[in-house]
């Protein structure tokens, strides 16, 4: 685990290797601003770095990361609504044509909707999080159902479903639903598993997840 001293040192070898290279880049982002065409929303999960997963250079992607990759639904209820805002900023003003959900495998977020362990408890103690995994209460029925709790396949079909939960919480958002529907926007689900170091692509049709 980097202390932050060490988090320096690499700081300074991008200064010295990486920043150079991609200098033009930069300068290129400074003067036009960003344009990506693609938003992924990911985990917090520090093993699962979309843009190292993805290979991609500065300025491609725009990202958000929250524990278990989760889209809220739509709701104009007062409150802070970080994932929501960078929904509608990335598709009302950056005007990305793709969103991708990457859930992923060994995800704690989605163990601790399944096995439920945090409900119950007061913020700062677990609360915050069973509060957020919350959303998955309906998709965790039938997995909790024909799995269990406590078994690997259970936690896996867990962390699939969230992926689903995501993709339909994201057509609840009218904008989002109204630029799919004209064929600007497309939806998809993904899901890296750490274990093999393969991606899987969701199939709309099926909703089976396919190895890329």
């Amino acid at each position: 685990m980097p202390e932050f001293h060490q988090l320096l040192e690499g700081y300074r070898r991008f200064r010295e290797d990486g920043y150079p290279k991609q200098k033009a880049r930069y300068d290129e982002l400074v003067a036009d601003g960003q344009h990506p065409k693609l938003m992924i929303i990911g985990c917090s999960d520090s093993r699962v770095d979309p843009a190292q997963i993805f290979d991609v250079d500065p300025g491609e992607i725009f990202v958000v990361r929250n524990v278990a990759a989760l889209v809220p639904p739509y709701e104009t209820t007062p409150g802070q609504h970080g994932v929501s805002a960078a929904i509608e900023f990335a598709v009302q003003v950056l005007k990305v044509r793709q969103i991708v959900v990457m859930g992923h495998g060994m995800c704690g977020g989605c163990k601790a909707a399944l096995t439920q362990d945090l409900h119950g408890n007061d913020p700062g103690n677990g609360g915050f999080v069973a509060n957020w995994v919350h959303l998955l209460d309906e998709a965790r029925e039938p997995v909790a159902a024909e799995y269990g709790t406590e078994t690997r396949e259970a936690e896996r079909a867990m962390e699939l479903a969230a992926v689903g939960v995501s993709m339909d919480n994201l057509r609840t958002f009218p904008f989002v639903r109204e630029a799919e529907a004209r064929g600007d926007l497309k939806l998809r689900g993904t899901f890296f598993a750490i274990s093999e170091g393969v991606l899987y692509h969701r199939n709309e049709d099926t909703r089976e997840f396919e190895p890329v």
